[in-house]
């Protein structure tokens, strides 16, 4: 058998060559656009407030501050607690007054969950040690305590909350079914908002 001339063998190294090159800059433009991708996905976190995205019945907003590792507004589910709020929040800092706060307490839109640092006074004890229970956040037990309040007229209270988002006043739970002025005397000192 002849050997391929020089000439012949030349434009095959070439066209090797030149095949090498391109598939190394096709996977360099590939690494390029997946690291765009990535660094996209993980800065978009922190664009939260810049795209407000609309909030559906099964979600809410909770600003968690305080002791936490990335305070912020966080959209939580509806069915969120104050450990799903402070776990967005990228947990408790290490210098965060772990027995101040009740993480297993149903959280509501447009709360704000205040972690105290060790020594800092807790959200009750900066408010004077009020004891009144917030008609905001309250779960169907606390209101179940309330004076003329059982649990029917309990739940009633928070699918008014839930339809209408948080009680502005107090009086305004004069728009719940079954609430009427001689009831909101009994428990107008024991509600607060």
């Amino acid at each position: 058998m002849d050997a391929e001339p020089e000439f012949v063998r030349a434009p095959r190294r070439w066209r090797i060559g030149v095949g090498a090159a391109l598939a190394i800059v096709v996977a360099a433009l590939g690494g390029t656009v997946a690291f765009g991708v990535l660094s996209s996905a993980a800065s978009s976190a922190e664009r939260t407030l810049a795209v407000t995205p609309a909030v559906t019945a099964a979600e809410l907003y909770v600003h968690v501050s305080g002791a936490v590792n990335a305070p912020g507004l966080y959209l939580l589910p509806a069915s969120a607690r104050v450990v799903d709020a402070v776990a967005a929040a990228g947990g408790l800092a290490a210098d965060a007054d772990r027995d101040a706060v009740n993480l297993a307490r149903p959280v509501t839109d447009g709360e704000q969950v205040v972690v105290p640092r060790v020594g800092e006074a807790s959200a009750t004890e900066a408010s004077g040690g009020d004891e009144r229970i917030d008609l905001n956040s309250a779960t169907a037990e606390e209101l179940d305590t309330l004076p003329r309040i059982g649990p029917a007229l309990a739940e009633r209270i928070i699918a008014w909350r839930d339809e209408n988002g948080r009680f502005a006043t107090v009086e305004d739970l004069l728009s719940v079914s079954g609430i009427g002025e001689k009831m909101m005397s009994a428990i107008r000192p024991l509600v607060r908002v």
